[in-house]
């Protein structure tokens, strides 16, 4: 079976946080609902966007959160167009991806983002060439189902044994566990070492230039 290490984008590979939550702020405000605070919308990022708008408007319908949805897209593509979206990749990322590359490890991404937005990130950041498989919520259900993985692991010829998960959030790790991959998590995004070690990851990274010893440790 093909070794297979699958990368969640937001909060794993770009830093996106500050961008999604002024694009929940600028959403809920077109929507003329109060905005949850930065520290709710960071608590969320990972989900895909109706679950997530679910979580932080729970009193809301379903009309609601659909037109929530909709306007938290409109603000995400409207500070893309006007240049204010940042989304840059942390540090030591594609190190530890072309070290996993080496190592012959296939590449994948699980996101919750949607095809198109999957796309920009890694077409903006040269990195479309290197993943086998790509995995959105646009064919998916939400993180932690773990469909995202199962597909993934169809993809690239791989079995949960020899598939790892590295996530920023408890929805990646608790997904890798339903899959029963491993799961390494990362402490540089939305979610705490402590919460990520709760749900399920086998080790958690502090800095990208960790993981390949990280999955090289993994039984």
């Amino acid at each position: 079976m093909n070794r297979l290490a699958v990368f969640d984008c937001d909060g794993t590979l770009v830093d996106s946080a500050a961008t999604i939550c002024r694009a929940i702020e600028q959403g809920f405000a077109a929507c003329g609902i109060a905005a949850p605070g930065r520290e709710a919308s960071r608590g969320i990022i990972g989900l895909s966007v109706v679950e997530a708008m679910q979580a932080l408007h729970p009193a809301g319908s379903e009309d609601e959160h659909q037109a929530l949805s909709t306007a938290y897209k409109a603000s995400f593509a409207d500070l893309r167009r006007l240049g204010l979206a940042e989304e840059p990749l942390f540090e030591g990322i594609v190190d530890a991806i072309e070290g996993l590359e080496a190592r012959g490890w296939l590449l994948g991404v699980a996101t919750g983002k949607s095809d198109r937005g999957l796309a920009h990130i890694l077409e903006l950041h040269g990195l479309h060439p290197r993943f086998v498989t790509l995995q959105t919520a646009d064919r998916h259900p939400s993180k932690p189902h773990p469909s995202m993985l199962w597909q993934a692991m169809a993809d690239a010829g791989a079995a949960p044994e020899t598939t790892v998960m590295i996530g920023d959030t408890s929805y990646d790790m608790a997904m890798a566990k339903a899959a029963g991959a491993h799961a390494i998590g990362v402490a540089w995004g939305s979610h705490s070492a402590t919460v990520l070690r709760e749900t399920g990851a086998d080790a958690v990274a502090t800095h990208a230039s960790q993981l390949i010893a990280l999955i090289d440790a993994l039984p």
